[in-house]
């Protein structure tokens, strides 16, 4: 089981959502925090936007790590949201994005915070394993792929 797949629940998946630009796609993600962990939308929406204005979280081949810092979480969280078209978003490639992994960690996290960011790095620099998530037709698909990647094994 990889880190990523422990604090993504199947109903922090969404797929084919009909955004059409970066901060519908915040929204829809602050949203579905809201709805499934109870999180005030408002405030994960500012926490991820306000890294987001840092400096894009877009790491390339069509894929995005949105993540923020939230005062009083007690464990990490994520929300996978697949765009049924992708946007712009700065991305280093210049590609824009349609797989985004979004993060909420506690106000204090430090080295989980990074081990994670580091697993999602690596994980979603596989052409094999962004192919299967684009490919996928259901949450519970996602979560398997997620769940059952190893470094070094194409899917």
């Amino acid at each position: 089981m990889t880190l990523i797949s422990s604090i993504l629940p199947v109903s922090n998946i969404v797929l084919d959502l009909p955004a059409t630009s970066k901060k519908r796609a915040f929204e829809h993600a602050a949203l579905t925090f809201e709805n499934n962990q109870g999180l005030a939308r408002l405030t994960v929406f500012d926490s991820l936007f306000s890294r987001e204005r840092l400096g894009s979280t877009a790491l390339g081949h069509g894929v995005a790590v949105p993540h923020g810092r939230l005062k009083g979480l007690k464990e990490p969280v994520a929300t996978f949201i697949r765009l049924a078209q992708p946007v712009p978003f700065d991305a280093p490639d210049s590609q824009p994005v349609r797989l985004l992994m979004f993060l909420l960690v506690p106000e204090e996290s430090t080295q989980k915070h990074l081990d994670i960011l580091a697993e999602l790095a690596q994980m979603l620099s596989s052409a094999e394993l962004r192919h299967g998530l684009n490919e996928a037709q259901t949450p519970e698909e996602i979560r398997s792929i997620l769940h059952d990647w190893h470094p070094g094994i194409e899917y």
